[in-house]
């Protein structure tokens, strides 16, 4: 029962406080004066009852009614009924005017006309029941009385009013009345928990939209703050109302004011969220507020501001929810397109659908939180049960851990009020207990039908409606209303009077003392046990998330536990991908954890190392998705797991699984802890009364009963129990939960505790030096790192020692026990008595910890493989050692098993640095792969780039780390670091990698730095040489230094400095001044005769260079004495540059016309970029045409050059006199050809006028004299200009037509008869139409040639082409490299191979590249000289005129010319290797361009269209196009000759006999491997005399260099040949030993991409030489070299085809090991008849070209005089003898070499062999003497052939051929040991 008012006040405007027209209200009169003790007296009602504030008003306003809500300290709330009437009072402005003087008045009169003003009084009723209108009618009633003056007193009513009584709930209905004859029915709800809302919530509906109040619905659940704006205090009051009530079952429990009077608005911008109302009259203060969200309830809009997000309902509850909602209050929205509508679908009168609503608003309540009750804890049900909600569980099993609106819900203040009401398991039920137990079924199967929702809703709506109106029958309520004229309000309305206190009082007391004698009223409160529904697992969303794993996932979880337990380790190991990957999903991780339970006794369960290690594995794997809080309860399943599996180690020490999971996120997580806290309590506490209730009753019922249930059943027992019984039970529930927390402080450790505790989070101190602490593959670091930096930020952990990671490990401890010891009411002593506990089990666990973590240092890492050495170089040594890493597929499909074969990648292994490679060696991670070695390396100084990348291992669901190495030797690494690599390791690795890659200097690069300790330039052994050598070196050096940036700018006249010697030049030379006349014809002088004797044999290493042999070979000019040059001649070998002072980057001799003096080349070449001038590298023996080479003119020298002349200037200047000279110097080498000669006889050129070099800007007016001169010259017109012709016609060009330039040679008939113009640069019909071609053609860069005018005077043309700038070809070699090694793999149609090789133009550029070749082989074939004058000289100008020498002469198709064609035009005429490929610091900016490459590229497409034609194979190409960006030979260092001689790098070679171990050049090493191996040779090299190569340069022609695309991963690139004999060494030896593994099949399988194709496959003559080999050895016979072998068939060959008609087929496969070869003769294709015939060709021409060797060109037999032996200076004696093995050994062949330098007795296996395989020194040996033949001796031999060798360590059994043979060596071993 309960007060229907608690207090009646009447309010009145305050007279005496008016402050500046602001009025206030006051208290008149309260009833009673004194507080009651159950309600105290709310304050400030006076500001509630004029919210707008206390005014007067001129006119009477008509009497209000409205109710605020008032919240009390204890947040009670009390509804404060106010009821508002206008009384009269006389103007108190006017009373005070009266006062004063006369004149003011009249001003005051003026301001306030009325006399009489109203002033508002409030009748006020203090409740804290909610009766509006039982409030408005006794308010009302009281008014009427005073106002129609009714006979009754109004004590008596107001005292009936305050002793009104009743009841709270039930239903019943109670009739009251005040005494004035009155009555009212108050009807009670049957339950007061369901809030009553009459019709308030379809009125909300009505004013602000469905969609606008579930916004407003969902920002209240979410805690945002809301307030409502309308003109009516009433509508507030109703729509905060009707908001809370559909919020039920959610109690809102923020700031809740419906009627916020103006003076208190500053409330509204409190932090916290607040539901409140203000007048629209307050609107514009309202407007500042920026996270409010503002419902204007007249307007029906809602306004949330912009940084205020709201979360909705999940969907489809959403949409559902709408949907429904629409249906109750828009029923005619579904037919309104019906033709025929039913007749009536009015909706619901308003109190109903207020009902209806509100239904809605429960089944969606009943559909968010159904199977909540499962997910309650009960912590303590004794004395007050306390109760904890499992937020993750319950998000997890309903899968809406994404959803945001449940999870802010959850967090709520609501819900967490939700849960302490609702929770406790015995108590009253209502209506939604009901729905969410029980209805469950029904909500989920009708969830998707409208139409059964909404019957749904309307039974629910019943409910609600019957709750509110129990009795439909209601009586007549009778109250008088103030009559129409007291409300019309006559002037003489008496005030409201004041009532006699004691009369009030008396009525109250009276009530209170009937109340005290009156029996209590006992309301049965019917309390039962709270009905939990079904279960939450039954209830997985439709997705059917459970069915995502199907149960063969969970069946191979299963089968992997099993084998793993069963010790059955392959089958796990091969089940272990599968495992990983199914574990993904949350079935097969709940299966993993119920699985393993089954193998824990007794909380343990002891493994091996192996079994270990795949646990650990799978509980990583397990948590790796498993979010910080754990929604799944996985983390949770595995707790007490981690802490059962264990394995034993060394010293009686155990390892727990726990020691290698803790780099978990959950972890870390407070919630997670209390989580897992309290449902282990909750099950203790309910085995505690389990126990206690089986003790008393034996019959143990079958159903489980839940922790809840169970509670439900103790609470109702409670107050039947004796206090000891009370008490005892407290006790014992309290220690349950303490010796919990002690259990948990003790688990928490172990988990937060890293393994080793010294280190804080990886290796930040160590770097480097510690390696093996990181090597154990399951110490994972703590998150004790991550955990100090989130907690305690000011504990700097970054360099704190290792205490703090136990520091912050026991502040998270005691954190979470403060937490939980709280809620759970553990007393005070226990939680100090865990407070002092925890540092200690923190500190325990530590030393174990420590001891386990020794131990763990000590333990090999089982699974992973063993890291495999790489085979290193001689020389080469390592800087990092291996780094455990996994290399991971890229683009390239053929490893990964994609297309057929084994699945080779990804693999598992180690990254190794050396000072040369970069390599990776290891096994593939798929176990039917893993007996294969994969090995990838590449050079580092080829790296082009490097990236990192974070990969995801497929083993591992870790994400590592990663690198992404990309090589110009088209290799990629793509490498992921093993989580055992600490992350600066890996920094480390990658600085010393960049080291290695950017040397400081060329000579920190490993062609230098190979085999020396510090040392630079090698030692010589002969003194004078290196005296001379050195002297040579030193002075190019000095004097170029000198002249460095001076190059003749100034006209000073040049001393080159004095040698050692003191000689001078000559003095001609140092008189040289720069001037047009000719001092001295100095080209006379020889170089022999320009030099002193000392310096001749110095200048003898110069004429040594290629260069010289190449000139003397070429008959372009001599070097002897004896021969003066008869000055016929026309060439002659200039010594200009000997300082490379003229040109730095050209060599220091060359070849310019015999007429030109000296002075004249210093002069010209500075118009020459570079001062590269033109100079001869190669003469057509046929035609005497010359190609020349030189740099592009500078810019200025182009116009000047080609300009027509212009009328004579006054006086030759020095520009003049220089272009003078420079056609001077053109003319000379026209003049040298004979077919000019010929022509027009010794032409000078007195009679050309000098082309004037015009210095002031050639515009269009300077040029318009001219145009008549030339357009007659043009034309053909003869002009009388003596010894000149003229011709007409165009002059070639090629011209670029879009990305191919085409172009149309002068080809006499080549073609033109059989194909028709191609459009892609084939040749076309002739171009140059004039009557006789030009004498010199001069291939000029279009872009330099703007503005250049053709002078048909001069005998030259300058063809201007479009070349390939060397930006594009770096561009270009990048997209190629990307293109043939992909970094990863893709299925974009545009992204495939064939069109990014498009789309790179690589072929387009070797196209342009072969194009121009071509076009200047023909020039020179048909006589005319050309000279290549492009960029600087370098680059382009280098690849044509080696291609153009190349085709033309075939000596360059043989090993000795290649290598001399690219040691004179790429080394010593300066290609800048260093700088295109990047080589140094300086250079890497310059990236890398191959334009080296390039040419390669080129010279192999020219093989594959003439394979007979060269000399070398294929692989001689790839082993070139590897070595040249290796940096392992010093051959392709440096820019220049003249570096390389400050270097001392050119001569060195000479100097010494180089070591054996290390090759500086790559010829060397190449003539060296050539002796051993076929491996360079063509055996198709079967050349045509003089041959000129014209090959097909279409696009369509050429084909992708199978360099680019091939990789051999069994033992990485094939071209650093020591490392093959190596491992097939070692190979050997491991098949050696004795297989009982039974027969072996022979054959083998051969893998793409994985084996060398050339070794498996061996061609034929390889094989047989092979075989030729292996039966000599047999035979004992010595074995030749492979090309002696190769020779003497080659010879019987020729002999057989000359006695037979038709050789013979085998004879004939032999010599052909390619059958369908095809010869390309002239252009055309010869078809030939069969096998025979074309081998028969081959023949003939092979015999004429050995019978009679042409001049120029040697015969095959000279070419390989190199290849004799040149090691006889240190082999005294050798030969092969038997020698005796070790005991029950046989006897074997070996290759004797007794050395006397040496001292000593080598032995090889044969005679080619150059790996010593033993020695024996001569100093150990006592005596040689003849022996007898032993056990196992070779047969046949005579007795006396034997002998004995005694050492000081052993005798040694020998046996020679005869006892001849026997005798000598005897000897010469006696004569060794005397000779010492």
């Amino acid at each position: 029962m309960a007060r229907l008012a608690d207090y009646y006040l009447v309010v009145g405007y305050d007279l005496d406080k008016r402050v500046e027209g602001e009025g206030q209200g006051r208290i008149l009169q309260r009833f009673p004066e004194k507080d009651w003790e159950d309600s105290p007296f709310p304050q400030g009602v006076e500001l509630f009852c004029q919210p707008s504030g206390w005014q007067l008003y001129p006119e009477r306003q008509p009497a209000s009614f409205f109710v605020a809500v008032l919240t009390d300290i204890n947040s009670e709330r009390h509804y404060c009924a106010c009821f508002t009437f206008w009384e009269g009072l006389d103007n108190p402005q006017l009373q005070k005017a009266e006062a004063s003087e006369a004149d003011e008045v009249e001003d005051d009169l003026a301001v306030v006309r009325a006399a009489q003003v109203f002033a508002p009084k409030s009748l006020v009723l203090v409740s804290r029941l909610d009766y509006t209108e039982v409030f408005r009618n006794c308010l009302g009633l009281i008014y009427t009385v005073h106002v129609d003056g009714l006979t009754v007193p109004l004590e008596t009513v107001v005292g009936n009013l305050l002793t009104c009584i009743i009841p709270i709930a039930g239903g019943s209905q109670r009739t009251i009345t005040l005494g004035a004859g009155d009555r009212q029915v108050i009807q009670t709800p049957i339950d007061d928990a369901l809030p009553v809302s009459g019709s308030t919530v379809a009125q909300l509906f009505r004013q602000l939209g469905i969609v606008n109040v579930l916004y407003l619905f969902c920002a209240a659940l979410t805690e945002h703050k809301i307030l409502f704006l309308s003109s009516s205090y009433q509508r507030l009051t109703d729509a905060c109302r009707g908001l809370l009530a559909i919020m039920f079952p959610l109690k809102y429990s923020f700031t809740y004011v419906p009627i916020l009077p103006g003076k208190l608005l500053e409330v509204l911008s409190t932090p916290t969220p607040f539901i409140i109302g203000v007048n629209s009259f307050f609107r514009s203060e309202t407007q500042e507020l920026l996270d409010v969200i503002i419902a204007d309830l007249d307007g029906g809009t809602v306004t949330i501001p912009e940084c205020v997000h709201i979360s909705l309902l999940p969907e489809p509850i959403l949409q559902q929810t709408q949907t429904v909602l629409s249906m109750v209050l828009d029923p005619e929205l579904e037919i309104a397109d019906q033709a025929f509508p039913p007749l009536s679908t009015q909706p619901s009168a308003l109190k109903i659908q207020d009902k209806e609503i509100r239904g809605v608003f429960l089944w969606l309540f009943a559909r968010l939180f159904q199977g909540y009750r499962w997910c309650l804890h009960i912590i303590r049900i004794h004395p007050e049960p306390v109760i904890r909600f499992h937020k993750a569980a319950f998000l997890g099993q309903r899968s809406l851990t994404e959803d945001d609106f449940l999870m802010k819900v959850l967090d709520g203040m609501a819900f967490a009020g939700f849960v302490s009401e609702r929770g406790p398991p015995y108590r009253a039920t209502d209506l939604f207990d009901d729905l969410v137990a029980n209805h469950v079924e029904r909500i989920r199967q009708e969830e998707t039908c409208p139409q059964k929702v909404l019957s749904h809703v309307r039974e629910l709506a019943e409910l609600l409606f019957k709750n509110e109106n129990p009795y439909p029958a209601v009586a007549m309520h009778k109250v008088q209303r103030p009559s129409e004229s007291s409300q019309s309000g006559s002037q003489s309305q008496t005030p409201f009077p004041a009532l006699d206190d004691v009369v009030v009082q008396l009525f109250i007391d009276h009530a209170a003392s009937k109340l005290k004698t009156a029996p209590p009223v006992v309301k049965a409160e019917v309390k039962g046990m709270v009905p939990s529904g079904p279960p939450l697992g039954d209830t997985v969303d439709r997705n059917g998330s459970v069915m995502a794993n199907s149960a063969r996932r969970l069946e191979v979880v299963r089968n992997c536990i099993t084998y793993i337990f069963e010790n059955k380790m392959l089958e796990a190991k091969k089940l272990m991908p599968a495992v990983l990957r199914a574990l993904k999903g949350r079935a097969a991780r709940i299966c993993l954890t119920q699985e393993l339970n089954q193998h824990v006794l007794q909380n343990r369960a002891v493994l091996d190392d192996q079994q270990f290690d795949y646990i650990v594995r799978m509980m990583n794997c397990t948590l790796q998705d498993c979010s910080h809080i754990d929604e799944h309860g996985i983390a949770a399943a595995l707790l007490p797991l981690v802490t059962a599996f264990c394995r034993k180690m060394g010293a009686g020490i155990t390892q727990f699984a726990y020691s290698c999971v803790q780099e978990h996120m959950v972890w870390t997580t407070m919630q997670f802890w209390e989580a897992m806290f309290y449902s282990d309590v909750q099950s203790h506490i309910r085995a505690l009364y389990l126990e206690a209730e089986e003790g008393e009753q034996q019959n143990s019922e079958q159903q489980e009963i839940s922790a809840l249930e169970l509670a439900s059943e103790q609470s109702r027992l409670w107050p039947t129990l004796g206090k000891e019984m009370q008490t005892e039970r407290v006790q014992k529930e309290e220690s349950t939960v303490f010796s919990q927390a002690i259990h948990y402080a003790n688990r928490m450790s172990y988990l937060l505790l890293p393994l080793d505790t010294s280190k804080n989070r990886l290796l930040r101190s160590t770097g480097l030096g510690d390696v093996e602490s990181v090597s154990n593959s399951y110490v994972t670091n703590s998150i004790a790192g991550s955990m100090a930096e989130s907690y305690d930020t000011e504990s700097g952990f970054e360099d704190a020692e290792s205490s703090d990671v136990a520091n912050s490990v026991v502040r998270f401890i005691n954190r979470f026990v403060d937490k939980v010891c709280n809620e759970s009411g553990v007393t005070n002593e226990h939680l100090k008595a865990l407070h002092t506990m925890i540092p200690d089990i923190v500190q325990m666990h530590i030393e174990t910890l420590d001891a386990v973590h020794r131990e763990s240092k000590r333990l090999p890492p089982i699974q992973k493989p063993k890291l495999l050495r790489p085979t290193l170089l001689p020389g080469e040594e390592l800087v990092m050692d291996g780094m455990r890493v996994h290399l991971i597929p890229d683009g390239r499909e053929e490893a990964t098993g994609l297309m057929g074969g084994p699945p080779l990648l990804p693999a598992e292994g180690a990254i190794f640095l050396t000072t040369y490679r970069l390599i990776f060696k290891g096994t593939p991670n798929d176990p039917l792969v893993g007996e294969q070695v994969v090995t990838r390396s590449f050079p580092i100084a080829s790296l082009t780039k490097e990236k990192r990348i974070s990969v995801t291992l497929p083993m591992d669901q870790f994400v590592q780390e990663g690198l992404q190495l990309r090589s110009c030797t088209f290799q990629l690494l793509k490498i992921a670091f093993d989580e055992e690599v600490a992350s600066d390791l890996a920094e480390v690795f990658r600085k010393h990698m960049h080291k290695l890659r950017y040397p400081q200097h060329v000579q920190g690069t490993f062609a230098f730095t190979v085999g020396q300790c510090g040392k630079l330039v090698v030692e010589h052994k002969t003194k004078d040489k290196n005296q001379s050598l050195k002297t040579l070196s030193k002075n190019l050096v000095k004097s170029a230094k000198r002249t460095i940036g001076r190059q003749y700018v100034t006209r000073k006249k040049y001393s080159p400095p004095t040698w050692e010697n003191r000689s001078s030049f000559q003095s001609e030379l140092d008189e040289d001044e720069i001037s047009v006349s000719e001092e001295v014809d100095q080209s006379s002088l020889t170089l022999s005769s320009t030099m002193r004797s000392s310096d001749r044999q110095t200048m003898s290493n110069v004429v040594e260079r290629a260069c010289c042999r190449d000139y003397q070979r070429l008959g372009l000019g001599t070097l002897s004495n004896s021969l003066t040059r008869s000055k016929n001649e026309p060439f002659r070998i200039s010594t200009v540059n000997r300082m490379y002072t003229v040109c730095r980057s050209y060599p220091g001799l060359l070849i310019v016309p015999q007429s030109i003096p000296d002075t004249t080349i210093q002069r010209i070449c500075r118009c020459y970029r570079q001062n590269r001038f033109p100079v001869v590298c190669w003469r057509n023996s046929r035609t005497k045409a010359v190609l020349l080479r030189s740099a592009g003119l500078h810019a200025k020298g182009v116009v000047g050059f080609f300009k027509s002349p212009n009328a004579q200037a006054s006086g030759p200047s020095q520009a003049d006199s220089t272009s003078l000279e420079q056609e001077k110097y053109l003319q000379a080498i026209i003049s040298s050809m004979p077919s000019y000669s010929e022509s027009s006889g010794r032409n000078t050129l007195s009679g050309f006028t000098s082309t004037h070099m015009s210095t002031s800007d050639s515009s269009d007016k300077l040029r318009q004299p001219k145009i008549g001169a030339l357009m007659k010259q043009v034309m053909g017109t003869k002009e009388d200009v003596p010894g000149t012709f003229s011709r007409g016609g165009k002059w070639g060009s090629i011209r670029g037509s879009g990305r191919l330039s085409t172009y149309n040679p002068d080809v006499g008939n080549r073609l033109a008869s059989k194909e028709s113009p191609q459009p892609n640069g084939g040749p076309s019909e002739p171009l140059f139409l004039r009557q006789q071609k030009a004498y010199l053609y001069i291939i000029g860069d279009k872009a330099q040639l703007k503005g250049g005018k053709q002078d048909s005077f001069q005998q030259w043309e300058v063809v201007p082409i479009e070349v390939c700038d060397v930006r594009q070809v770096k561009n270009s070699f990048k997209k190629l490299m990307k293109a043939c090694v992909p970094s990863s793999s893709t299925c974009d149609p545009n992204m495939s191979f064939l069109r990014c090789l498009e789309e790179s133009e690589w072929m387009a550029l070797l196209h342009r590249v072969l194009q121009v070749s071509v076009l200047v082989v023909e020039l020179l074939d048909t006589g005319s000289s050309v000279m290549v004058s492009l960029e600087d000289g370098w680059d382009v100008s280098t690849q044509v005129v080696s291609l153009v020498q190349l085709l033309s002469d075939p000596y360059y198709r043989t090993f000795d010319g290649f290598r001399l064609l690219v040691e004179k035009e790429w080394l010593s005429f300066g290609h800048r290797f260093s700088h295109r490929g990047a080589q140094t610091l300086g250079s890497q900016n310059s990236g890398f361009t191959p334009v080296f490459l390039q040419f390669l590229d080129c010279v192999h497409q020219i093989h594959l269209q003439f394979p007979m034609e060269f000399e070398f194979s294929q692989y001689y190409l790839k082993f070139l196009a590897y070595h040249y960006v290796s940096n392992r030979f010093r051959t392709f260092l440096l820019d220049s000759d003249y570096e390389r001689i400050e270097l001392g790098v050119l001569y060195e070679e000479k100097g010494e006999r180089k070591s054996t171990q290390v090759c500086k050049s790559v010829w060397d090493y190449i003539d060296r491997l050539n002796k051993k191996t076929p491996v360079f040779y063509n055996y198709m090299f079967s050349p045509e005399d003089d041959e000129v190569l014209r090959p097909y340069t279409f696009n369509s022609n050429l084909k992708v260099w199978d360099f680019y695309v091939e990789e051999t991963l069994s033992e990485g690139p094939s071209y650093d040949w020591e490392l093959r004999g190596r491992q097939e060494r070692v190979a050997e030896e491991t098949a050696e030993k004795p297989d009982s593994a039974g027969p072996k099949s022979q054959r083998r399988i051969v893998w793409p991409c994985y084996d060398s194709l050339s070794k498996a496959v061996p061609d034929a003559i390889t094989k047989l030489l092979q075989d030729l080999q292996s039966l000599e050895a047999e035979l004992g016979l010595t074995s030749e070299k492979w090309k002696d072998t190769w020779d003497k068939i080659k010879s019987t060959q020729r002999t057989e085809t000359k006695l037979e008609s038709k050789p013979s087929f085998s004879s004939s496969l032999l010599m052909s090991s390619n059958l369908s070869h095809q010869r390309r003769s002239q252009g055309v294709y010869l078809q030939e008849s069969g096998a025979g015939s074309s081998i028969n060709l081959a023949l003939d021409c092979e015999a004429s070209a050995t019978s009679t060797p042409v001049p120029g060109r040697p015969s095959t037999s000279t070419l390989y005089s190199q290849f004799q032996s040149t090691e006889s200076e240190n082999r005294s004696f050798e030969g092969i003898l038997y020698k005796r093995g070790a005991l029950l050994k046989p006897w074997k062949p070996r290759w004797f070499v007794l050395d006397k330098t040496k001292h000593q007795l080598r032995y090889y296996e044969s005679r080619q062999d150059k790996e010593c395989k033993g020695v024996i020194e001569l100093a150990d040996v006592e005596s040689v003497y003849p022996g007898t033949p032993a056990m196992g001796a070779p047969k046949n031999i005579e007795e006396k052939a034997f002998f004995d060798l005694k050492t000081t360590k052993r005798v040694y059994n020998f046996c020679a051929q005869d006892s001849l043979n026997a005798q000598l060596w005897m000897d010469s071993v006696q004569s060794c040991l005397s000779d010492a």
